[in-house]
């Protein structure tokens, strides 16, 4: 039998040649069982990769008021907004949510799994890395464990995917910045952390077809999350150069936006609408500071609340119908266009 085809506590019990109690007497209490037995199914589950459906191993008991919530990196104001939505949408039902950061890592990701199962969860909203995340152990977690995937999808993994639809980011800003001036020069980083940053992409691409208009690009380098850091390197560059497509920049998110903007504050470059401004500027997310930059940050907003109400009472249904729904949902929220001094 292959390590694939094993989908349950019993065909491990049978490929192993150990009784389904012994074994499952073994996942409650690994001390309960003979040294002899013990040895062999630790031997077995590294042989087969084989990991429990720990939500089948309690179903029959109380489940625990824990909520697991995973983020890629707490310090972008983005995901510390959504989770403090997510937490006291949590707290309002009588649970406790876990909060855990993955830093950026996809191996501190896949600690955190393994954490969230000795834990025991009730369920688990899960945002992953998304392109860095090991795809295989995010499955065998989402099988063993209550999850809904948020902010970020992978496709067919966890019960059900709640986040904010791109195009309605992307196309509102395109057409708002094309109608009242240049058409905008989508500034980007070359190999984007965040998982969202492809997507925005290819909906400025479709909305600039759309529109009849030339798509054009500045790509700048950096790796990681320091967006605000990367995004003032790479414009300090360009503008010095005085090799800007357009005199509209439209980044790929408000953090981006913030290092563009300081990079003009430095070169003396007015932002703005009015007619003594050099550029514009525009970006997505509302990040919870964008409306305190110099001048203020135009943007396409998140619906935060929605999105973490949406996914806590899709994550509890799921719970209440024993960890599995019938069918994958899917389920995106728009954007809404915040107008401000900078654009």
């Amino acid at each position: 039998m292959d390590i694939d085809d094993i989908k349950n506590m019993e065909e491990f019990a049978h490929i192993v040649g150990i009784s389904r109690p012994t074994i499952s007497k073994y996942f409650n209490d690994a001390e309960s069982v003979r040294q002899t037995t013990r040895l062999k199914i630790e031997e077995a589950l590294k042989k087969y990769n084989y990991r429990p459906n720990i939500y089948a191993i309690n179903q029959n008991r109380k489940l625990t008021k824990n909520i697991g919530i995973i983020v890629p990196f707490l310090a972008d104001p983005f995901f510390a907004e959504i989770a403090r939505f997510i937490e006291r949408r949590i707290l309002s039902l009588g649970f406790t949510p876990s909060l855990f950061s993955a830093h950026g890592d996809p191996e501190i990701e896949k600690t955190i799994l393994d954490t969230l199962r000795s834990l025991r969860p009730a369920g688990v909203l899960l945002a992953p890395l998304g392109r860095a995340s090991d795809k295989r152990y995010i499955k065998d977690f989402c099988r063993d464990v209550p999850t809904i995937l948020f902010d970020s999808n992978i496709e067919g993994m966890g019960e059900a995917f709640v986040g904010s639809d791109n195009y309605s980011f992307v196309s509102q800003t395109v057409e708002y910045l094309s109608r009242t001036g240049t058409p905008p020069t989508f500034f980007e980083m070359r190999n984007p952390a965040n998982p969202n940053a492809n997507k925005r992409r290819n909906s400025y691409i479709a909305m600039m077809e759309k529109l009849e208009l030339e798509a054009n690009f500045i790509q700048v380098d950096g790796n990681g999350w320091a967006f605000e850091e990367i995004g003032r390197a790479g414009a300090l560059e360009i503008l010095k150069q005085d090799a800007l497509p357009t005199n509209t920049i439209l980044c790929s998110n408000d953090r981006l936006a913030i290092g563009f903007l300081s990079a003009c504050h430095k070169l003396g470059i007015q932002v703005g609408r009015d007619e003594n401004s050099e550029i514009r500027v525009a970006s997505h997310d509302d990040h919870p500071y964008s409306k305190f930059t110099c001048p203020s940050l135009t943007t396409a907003a998140h619906d935060y609340e929605s999105v973490a109400s949406y996914a806590v009472e899709t994550l509890f249904k799921l719970i209440e119908e024993g960890g599995h729904l019938k069918n994958r949902e899917e389920k995106l929220f728009s954007a809404r266009l915040i107008m401000r001094d900078s654009a």
